[in-house]
């Protein structure tokens, strides 16, 4: 039987922090995945995503550029070409992760699955039992489906297969307004796809902000049909497409498309590693109940990171996680509290989107009666205006008796780099007299921040 002192399940972006982590204490780490490597991140998720978005921006702006007196002609889409550079330049994102695996030693890696069959002992897929002191789960998630969802059969196309399609298909039904529909769906519609998105619940991405969701919602349905609460009565596959029918504008419609893709989150794979053989506390999803501050779960050997534990699944909080898990694993004796990073969630969709430090319900649960919250419609930003990008809403919240940021809300232009400026300050306790006291240019979009914190201090 082998012998190990932490385990490691999985080697993604979590995972192989994790190992890198507690192989700074011990010299008997075990990384155990069976592949395919190169985290989801770079194989189907972050990256692909964005290069086909920024395929995308790249045609609607050739076509939306006689807002500034330019003709272009006519656009063509190259779809095999699209999907063929993205598929390139993911496969040099994942290949520039393999490069940095190629520093762990072969005798540190596994590559098989594992599950529990017991506390203590885990059992490959070949038979091997392997006796370990600590265990750090990092295996990921995958794609969530509903069983409706399923009927679409062979026309059914998760994240993870879009890009893997010859070309682009001519019309897509998209199920879930959440961040990964948003991104993907709204790229398909400007290289021409005919898209309509549909969801349950009234949710438009992250956002959490009532007027900001509606906001979002008037901007998305502009591009393609877009009905976040939908009622869908039936969904069948047919020869060349997929059939749904749902109810629009009171009446009930047929409509025909190419494939649907299911956009509806994502399941943390803990379902086949045998968490049932052991003592551990789940929760109502069978995810082990952990310390998110730790990662420690009720055995207190056993540690879980990233996707898996689906407390915050982004690749950067994976990366702090898979840090805090690894030291922790290691010195087990003396495990801490690690440092988190105020929450920063970004939807690169256009308008972007972003949510950064408390949502708007934990703020009012928090803090009744003692915050203030301000916002700014970017329809009247000069910056905006000048790039022809004046849509959207951005909302703060601030602590009355201080004046310290409690959270933001933003749809608009750029948010992808408002975010971090706000993120930053909200990490380092600034107020709002703080931040009026810093330099701001002209013309930026920056300067409408500043008109939201001095609209929020005549509030506080």
């Amino acid at each position: 039987m082998r012998k190990v002192n932490i385990a490691v399940i999985g080697a993604g972006s979590a995972g192989l922090t994790a190992y890198r982590s507690a192989r700074k204490y011990s010299d008997s780490v075990l990384l155990i995945d069976p592949g395919p490597l190169g985290t989801t991140c770079a194989r189907v998720g972050c990256m692909p995503s964005k290069l086909l978005i920024s395929a995308a921006d790249a045609a609607w702006n050739i076509q939306h550029a006689s807002t500034f007196g330019i003709t272009a002609r006519q656009v063509h889409v190259d779809g095999v070409a699209v999907l063929e550079r993205v598929r390139q330049m993911r496969d040099r994102f994942v290949a520039k992760v393999l490069k940095g695996m190629e520093s762990i030693p072969e005798l540190d890696k596994l590559d098989q699955s594992v599950r529990f069959v017991a506390d203590h002992r885990l059992e490959t897929s070949e038979g091997e039992l392997i006796e370990v002191d600590r265990v750090i789960i990092a295996t990921g998630s995958r794609p969530a489906v509903p069983d409706m969802l399923r009927l679409a059969g062979k026309r059914l196309l998760l994240n993870d297969d879009l890009f893997e399609l010859s070309t682009l298909p001519k019309s897509v039904v998209v199920f879930g307004p959440g961040v990964i529909g948003l991104e993907l769906g709204q790229a398909l519609s400007r290289l021409g796809v005919r898209v309509r998105m549909l969801g349950v619940g009234g949710s438009v991405g992250p956002l959490g902000d009532t007027d900001i969701r509606q906001a979002a919602l008037e901007c998305f349905s502009r591009e393609f049909p877009l009905d976040p609460d939908a009622q869908v009565n039936g969904i069948k596959e047919f020869a060349d497409g997929v059939e749904v029918t749902f109810v629009n504008n009171g009446q009930l419609k047929t409509e025909t498309f190419d494939y649907l893709l299911a956009a509806t989150g994502r399941r943390p794979n803990v379902d086949h590693i045998g968490l049932e053989n052991t003592s551990l506390a789940l929760d109502e999803r069978g995810v082990p109940v952990f310390d998110p501050h730790t990662l420690q779960c009720s055995l207190a050997h056993i540690f879980i990171v990233g996707d898996a534990n689906n407390h915050l699944p982004l690749l950067h909080e994976a990366v702090d996680e898979g840090a805090i898990a690894g030291r922790n694993a290691a010195q087990l004796s003396d495990v801490q509290r690690g440092r988190r990073t105020v929450p920063l969630a970004i939807v690169f969709s256009d308008p972007q989107m972003a949510t950064i430090g408390l949502q708007p319900s934990q703020i009012e649960q928090a803090y009744a009666g003692n915050y203030a919250v301000a916002s700014f419609d970017f329809a009247n930003q000069a910056r905006a205006k000048v790039l022809g990008r004046d849509y959207g809403l951005m909302k703060v919240w601030a602590e009355k008796e201080s004046g310290v940021l409690l959270g933001v809300e933003i749809l608009g232009p750029d948010a992808e780099h408002l975010a971090h400026l706000l993120a930053w300050s909200i990490q380092q306790q600034l107020s709002v007299d703080d931040l009026l006291g810093m330099p701001f240019y002209h013309p930026v979009l920056e300067e409408g921040v500043r008109s939201l914190l001095k609209e929020l201090k005549g509030l506080i």
